[in-house]
């Protein structure tokens, strides 16, 4: 059986499951939707205040929301089983049960815990990007939907990136690590307005460290037609969600280390 066909059906399991009570599931889908609705008035509302930031526009501004708003929404669904690792595999043993099937471990914990509920957070970004298009006018052309697709991708890899690097952490902590938040729900925070508002220092952390600018606000800038006011080539926005991948790719190197150290709970 192929990676994918196997990722369904370990997704089908997981989310059938979860549909076992569809009440539930549609109520917790509804309150991601109103949690990130909360931020989109709170965008709303400080250019309702000002105008505008710094230049740029609430149209320009929703569609890096939408974006990263779009991309993390689904990491978070499927990244589940590297977020709880340690409180909930490692610790328990239940993750050398994982370790004795003839499938490939990386794979099982991606569609370990798929969240149903995770569409809350991408119907709002959906609904974000299309009033973005008609704010700032954008034609989408079938070079610029590619780029978006290619961007979203990419971002996924990078907030995939940072979950599986708390999962590597947790082999010497055997704890879910808060501090991964300020990378996740953090990296969405400042991911929805431009790189170019913020501090030198800051704008570094974002394209070097943790390549959010790569996967958000490069392909914006190209999408938007827009110059970048850091003076950026308009060609980098088209090659720099490959950055997003790079990151995963790096992330697995240091998730190798943590599985070699494992050892097993016995239980």
């Amino acid at each position: 059986m192929g990676s994918f066909a196997l990722f369904l059906r370990f997704a089908g399991a997981s989310l059938s499951g979860q549909m076992r009570y569809p009440g539930s599931a549609l109520l917790l889908t509804l309150g991601q939707f109103l949690v990130t609705g909360i931020e989109v008035i709170a965008v709303w509302a400080l250019f309702d205040r000002f105008g505008a930031v710094q230049g740029w526009s609430l149209g320009e501004v929703a569609l890096f929301y939408g974006l990263v708003n779009a991309m993390f929404g689904i990491a978070d669904g499927l990244g589940r089983g590297f977020d709880v690792l340690g409180t909930e595999l490692l610790r328990t043993g239940a993750f050398d049960r994982l370790l004795l099937r003839p499938r490939p471990l990386a794979l099982q914990l991606i569609g370990l815990d798929v969240r149903f509920s995770r569409l809350g957070r991408l119907l709002q970004a959906a609904l974000v990007i299309a009033f973005a298009t008609a704010q700032a006018g954008i034609a989408w052309t079938p070079a610029q939907i590619a780029l978006a697709l290619f961007a979203l991708a990419g971002g996924v890899a990078l907030f995939l990136g940072i979950l599986v690097l708390q999962g590597a952490l947790a082999f010497w902590t055997v704890e879910s690590l808060e501090i991964a938040n300020v990378f996740t729900y953090g990296g969405v925070e400042a991911g929805q307005y431009p790189l170019a508002i913020y501090a030198r220092w800051f704008r570094r952390l974002l394209t070097f460290a943790v390549p959010l600018a790569a996967v958000s606000y490069y392909p914006a800038l190209a999408i938007l037609g827009r110059a970048d006011p850091l003076g950026a080539p308009a060609w980098v926005g088209w090659l720099s969600p490959l950055a997003g991948f790079a990151f995963l790719a790096l992330t697995f190197v240091a998730w190798r280390a943590g599985l070699r150290r494992h050892a097993s709970t016995g239980s």
